[in-house]
C-alpha cells in the first residue's frame, strides 16, 4: 500500500513550503499526498452543544478555501486529495489515519510571530499525544530533495515502534540515505551507552535490512541542546526521534524536549510513536553511573528525544 502523507495545508509561505517538502517526498517513496484544512485544533468538540448546523455553517464558509486547495493539489506532482474541516479532534486524527493509512502527519514548523502559530502547535501536541507519527518542517529547510542524511536519537532504553510508525522504514531506506544514532549524555563519556543506543535502534526494527548506523555521542547537560549538537555536527537533513508514553515527570521532560525539538531544530523533525518498552534498559557499570546521570534516565521522555 502506497505512503500517504497527510500535510496542514495552507496558503501562507510556511504551509506551501510544508506542502512542497511533502509533496518531494510523496514522489521519493511513490506515495500520495492528503491537503487537511483546519481552523482549530481541540480535545472536545465545540459543536456537541451548540449543534451540528452550526459545523455546517462553518464549513459552508470555507468553500472559496476548498476550491483554492483543489487548485493548490493540482499544482504538485504527487497525485493529492483535499479534506476540510473546522477543528482537528482526536477522533479526526484517528478517522484520518484510518482511512489513509498507514498516514504520516506533515506539519510546518510554528512561527512564534505568525498569528497561525497556536493553531500548528496544539495541531502538533495533539498528534503526539494521540500516537500518530509527526512530521515538523521548518520554513528554510530545502524542499526539493528527500532527506540523504538521517539523524537517530536515541538513549540506551529499549522500545518497540507502534504500528503506526513501522511503514516510515521506507524513507530510512530510500538510495543513497545514510544514518547516524546519536546519543547525549551528561557529565562523563558514555561509550556503552552509545552501543546500548545503537542495539535499541536496531532491535526496534527501525533499520532492519540497512546498513549498520554509524553511532556518536555528545555530551551536553541539556538533552535538546545535545541533539541539535548532533544536527550540526553530521550536517543531518533529517532528525528522528520517539514518542514514548511516560510517568507523570517523564512526560513533562518529554513535552519540554519535544518542544524545544520541534521549534528549533533547522531540519524537519520526525517524530515516531512507540509501544510499550521490549525489555529494561540497558544499565552502564555502577563505577561510570553518577546518581544524576540515573536520575537523567529516568526522566527522560523521548527515546533521546522523542
Amino acid at each position: 500500500m502506497a505512503l500517504t502523507l497527510v500535510v496542514f495545508a495552507g496558503f501562507y509561505a510556511a504551509a506551501r513550503h510544508a506542502e512542497r517538502y511533502a509533496d518531494t517526498l510523496g514522489q521519493a517513496l511513490a506515495g500520495k499526498l492528503v491537503l487537511l484544512h483546519v481552523n482549530r485544533a481541540a480535545l472536545f468538540d465545540p459543536y456537541l452543544i451548540v449543534g451540528e448546523r452550526f459545523r455546517q455553517a462553518e464549513l459552508a464558509t470555507e468553500a472559496d478555501t476548498t476550491a483554492a486547495l483543489h487548485r493548490q493539489a493540482a499544482e504538485l506532482r504527487t497525485p493529492a486529495t483535499v479534506v476540510v474541516t473546522t477543528d482537528l479532534l482526536p477522533v479526526i486524527a484517528r478517522d484520518l489515519a484510518a482511512g489513509y493509512h498507514p498516514a504520516l502527519f506533515v506539519l510546518s514548523q510554528p512561527d512564534p510571530e505568525h498569528p497561525a502559530a497556536g493553531v500548528v502547535a496544539d495541531c502538533a501536541e495533539l498528534l503526539r499525544a494521540g500516537q500518530h507519527a509527526l512530521l515538523v518542517v521548518p520554513a528554510h529547510a530545502p524542499a526539493g530533495q528527500a532527506p540523504r542524511r538521517i539523524l537517530v536519537a536515541a538513549d540506551r532504553e529499549a522500545f518497540a515502534l507502534a504500528p503506526a510508525a513501522r511503514p516510515l522504514h521506507a524513507l530510512l531506506a530510500l538510495p543513497g540515505t545514510g544514518l547516524v544514532v546519536a546519543h547525549v549524555s551528561s557529565g562523563v563519556e558514555d561509550d556503552s551507552g552509545c552501543a546500548a543506543a545503537l542495539r535499541a535502534v536496531q532491535d526496534s526494527g527501525l533499520v532492519d535490512g540497512l546498513p549498520t548506523p554509524e553511532v556518536r555521542g555528545y555530551l551536553k547537560d541539556n538533552y535538546a541542546e545535545g541533539v541539535l549538537a548532533a544536527v550540526r555536527d553530521t550536517q543531518a537533513d533529517l532528525v528522528v526521534v520517539f514518542a514514548r508514553q511516560r510517568s507523570y515527570l517523564g512526560e513533562l521532560f518529554h513535552r519540554s524536549v519535544t518542544a524545544r525539538l520541534l521549534s528549533d531544530c533547522p531540519v524537519p523533525v520526525l517524530v515516531l510513536p512507540t509501544a510499550a518498552s521490549t525489555a529494561p534498559a540497558a544499565q552502564a557499570p555502577a563505577s561510570s553511573v553518577t546518581a544524576a546521570q540515573y536520575a537523567s534516565v529516568v526522566l527522560t521522555g523521548l527515546s533521546p528525544a522523542a
